[in-house]
């Protein structure tokens, strides 16, 4: 998430990034310390964020006169641009005299004293290559918070030390099966995933550990959760779940042009690839059933690589890892045979979906129950809402 934190020991600093959230933790934090730092009543807060070129320009203005008016009685000021849009690749921020203005500014922070004022700027994105992004990078320190993203690999683990942080601030524990059902719920979303710390602490009220149960009860599933739901019913083997999220997914395709049938078929053949390559891992022995993230992870670097397919599409290891944690405990619920039946089912689904006239949802119902409801009742399967 952060880059390596900076001490706001400088006069200046930026403190940026597509984190909105964290950008105003972080801004919050230091301009608090610089105003008990320098003492004082002086200390000003800038709103920027502009919708013209107009309000750019005078949010710039309002910037240069909390400069030029020095503090009173000898005391120190902290001048805070808060909330800056106008420094990346937004409307306001490609005029030409908004551009101009921002490079006389800069010159003009480079010439400053900064014996008794500091200045902080919050901003989303901004552009490194601008005058003004230089100028605060030179005199001053810049902390760039880029967020979490489902792409990168290693977004679950930030999430669950940034939970498991917020959690004990509040003087609660959380199990790894509550936090890992935290955190499928949530996904890469810090404000979300501190507004549901929060809805949880409350709601567990004196009792000092948080389970899956209270997670269930009370956390919301945004829409990365529901896209993973469809697949985690089916590797529950939780036929009236898997058909409930199936009615709800193709309810949403009304609404979302991104999605297809064949792009939900797609998922489900990618999950029952997931289930196939743990199965053969676990027999290997690189496996071994763990409801701890960070053992689970360790385990997958100690996978040989030099034994998996060259191929991404069939090598676990380029799978997200918290994406075959998740479905490790569902590799139990089926036997390899059945999951290889799986896959010819879901082919055959596929080439009815794309060559024939039939209903989509019978085609995806007719496939999904074939696969769990067959041998349901002898696998031991774990029943679950899914959704």
């Amino acid at each position: 998430m952060p880059a390596p934190v900076a001490q706001p020991d400088a006069p200046v600093a930026l403190v940026c990034g597509e984190d909105d959230f964290a950008v105003k933790q972080r801004a919050k934090q230091i301009f608090q310390h610089w105003c008990a730092a320098l003492g004082g009543s002086d200390h000003e807060v800038i709103e920027a964020t502009a919708g013209t070129s107009g309000e750019a320009l005078k949010a710039i203005g309002r910037l240069r006169e909390a400069l030029q008016t020095l503090p009173f009685f000898g005391s120190g000021k902290v001048i805070w641009l808060r909330d800056c849009n106008f420094l990346g690749e937004e409307r306001a921020a490609q005029t030409g005299a908004v551009t101009e203005t921002l490079a006389e500014l800069a010159a003009e922070i480079k010439a400053f004293s900064w014996s008794n004022v500091r200045l902080l700027v919050s901003a989303g994105k901004v552009d490194k290559r601008k005058t003004f992004y230089k100028a605060l990078e030179k005199i001053g320190r810049v902390e760039s918070f880029d967020g979490w993203s489902v792409n990168d690999k290693d977004w679950a683990e930030q999430a669950e030390a940034w939970a498991r942080k917020g959690i004990e601030a509040r003087a609660k524990r959380i199990g790894e099966p509550a936090l890992a059902e935290l955190i499928t719920r949530v996904g890469p979303h810090p404000r979300q995933l501190d507004s549901e710390i929060e809805k949880l602490c409350l709601y567990v009220g004196a009792r000092p550990e948080i389970g899956a149960a209270d997670v269930q009860a009370v956390c919301v599933k945004n829409k990365l959760a529901r896209a993973f739901a469809l697949g985690d019913a089916l590797g529950n083997r939780d036929l009236p779940g898997l058909l409930r999220c199936l009615d709800e997914e193709l309810w949403a395709l009304q609404f979302d042009k991104d999605k297809s049938e064949i792009g939900m078929l797609y998922g489900l053949i990618a999950k029952v690839r997931a289930l196939l390559m743990l199965k053969e891992m676990l027999r290997e022995g690189w496996l071994r059933a763990t409801e701890n993230y960070q053992q689970f992870k360790a385990q997958l670097e100690r996978v040989p690589a030099a034994q998996l397919p060259t191929d991404r599409k069939y090598n676990p290891l380029a799978l997200n890892p918290y994406v075959l944690f998740k479905a490790l405990p569902q590799a139990r619920h089926y036997a390899e045979a059945e999951l290889v039946r799986a896959m010819d089912l879901l082919l055959r689904a596929n080439q009815r979906l794309v060559g024939s006239a039939l209903d989509e949802k019978l085609v995806l119902q007719q496939a999904l129950v074939q696969i769990v409801g067959t041998a349901s009742g002898r696998t031991g399967g774990v029943r679950s809402a899914a959704c």
